[in-house]
């Protein structure tokens, strides 16, 4: 079977928003501290570098701080009002790509750390005599190319709001990220499934919960877990599928072949299912094919009446779809280095994904003029390139949508 992405560590400790502006504000705090001490191995004057005194030193700096932590704000505001309209045009699930946007976060993390660096170096800036006068040339330079960092990164911020916002961009997104996700989980040329495994009559077996953590399963790290139920000499079976919500004490895992596990042993076993708060486009392909159904069924209401964008969405799922019906369900069983099954999974099916995708869209849609037209014409190319399996899913969409 295909390996689902998972997140390494590293890789999770960056996901916050709030991660990289902190590590950029972090390491200017430190190059405001380390510059100056660098400055003073210098000359009185350096060419090229900042050459007045330190009056002037102090007043450029209080100035590039008042105005960075202002022009910050304003870039957080107009974050908020993007991620509103969003939330209102489009759908709620999308805010999630919105801010994992690096742009975004590199905008603010610069303007955080021209301000950060222009206080940190204030403090350095010496008066008075000539013995203990000293100005940190390189610092204050530091600091006015920091300036002129945050008014590239401002121009990059606004082009980039401007475009995220147009609905044909937003849509694309979602369906660039989906394509490259089914073509990961849902390989060209997979063969057929072979490896099969049921539970003897008799065989012991212990429950593993979901124990105090609910939300959504958005990850299963399918190689770990596999290393586990060898360690144990068990089959894991996985109760839930990508993008299933659980409650509290939830069946999880069932273990094939031990009778009981001790809270060390099911704790290794839940592990291996990552619960959040919010759906991502991580493993779970239906999430993109959900998100892509919300937008046209916003357009579609009679408060927004878009059908226009409602078809838009239409040629995205066709994108997705056209892909998935080529391509086999991977496999549901997952084998060791020596090729005994040991765990049991449940993959999104492809016929279950032609069926979020259209179902919805034709009950909504039924009233439209574009939309039924452009969904028939979609399930006609669908059909006409299908791998057998899928067609029996395809000619049912295709009936209800004749019986709408």
């Amino acid at each position: 079977m295909a390996s689902p992405h998972h997140l390494t560590p590293w890789q999770r400790v960056w996901r916050p928003f709030w991660a990289l502006p902190l590590a950029i504000g972090l390491a200017a705090i430190a190059a405001g501290v380390v510059l100056p001490l660098l400055d003073r191995g210098l000359s009185q004057h350096v060419p090229y570098l900042f050459q007045g005194g330190a009056d002037s030193a102090r007043g450029l700096l209080s100035t590039i701080a008042t105005a960075m932590i202002s022009v910050t704000g304003l870039v957080f505001s107009i974050t908020m009002v993007v991620l509103q309209l969003a939330s209102s045009q489009f759908t709620p699930r999308i805010l999630g790509d919105f801010l994992a946007q690096r742009t975004t976060q590199v905008t603010l993390g610069v303007f955080i750390a021209s301000f950060v660096f222009s206080l940190t170096v204030l403090r350095s800036v010496r008066g008075g005599s000539d013995i203990d006068a000293f100005v940190p040339q390189l610092s204050v330079t530091t600091a006015f190319l920091l300036v002129i960092a945050s008014m590239g990164c401002f121009i990059a911020f606004i082009h980039h709001i401007t475009v995220s916002i147009q609905v044909s961009s937003v849509i694309s997104g979602i369906g660039d990220r989906a394509v490259a996700l089914a073509d990961d989980l849902y390989p060209e040329g997979a063969p057929a499934p072979t490896a099969t495994w049921s539970p003897e009559v008799g065989t012991p077996r212990a429950a593993v919960t979901s124990g105090d953590r609910h939300g959504v399963v958005t990850e299963i790290d399918v190689e770990r877990l596999t290393e586990v139920a060898r360690d144990l000499d068990v089959v894991a079976t996985v109760e839930v599928g990508v993008g299933d919500f659980l409650a509290e004490h939830m069946p999880l895992v069932t273990v094939w072949g031990r009778p009981e596990l001790d809270d060390a042993r099911a704790d290794r076993l839940r592990d291996c299912v990552l619960l959040e708060t919010e759906r991502t486009m991580r493993q779970d392909l239906g999430f993109g094919i959900r998100q892509l159904v919300d937008i046209a069924e916003r357009a579609l209401s009679p408060g927004v009446n878009d059908p226009t964008t409602a078809v838009q969405a239409v040629d995205e799922l066709h994108r997705i779809l056209r892909l998935l019906v080529t391509r086999r369900t991977g496999s549901r069983y997952a084998a060791d280095a020596e090729g005994a099954v040991r765990v049991v999974l449940r993959p999104q099916e492809v016929g279950d994904l032609v069926d979020l995708a259209t179902e919805e869209i034709i009950h909504y849609g039924r009233d439209s003029v574009q939309v039924p037209q452009r969904l028939s014409a979609v399930l006609d190319d669908l059909l006409s390139v299908s791998l057998p399996d899928h067609r029996p899913a395809l000619t049912r969409v295709k009936d209800s949508l004749a019986h709408a």
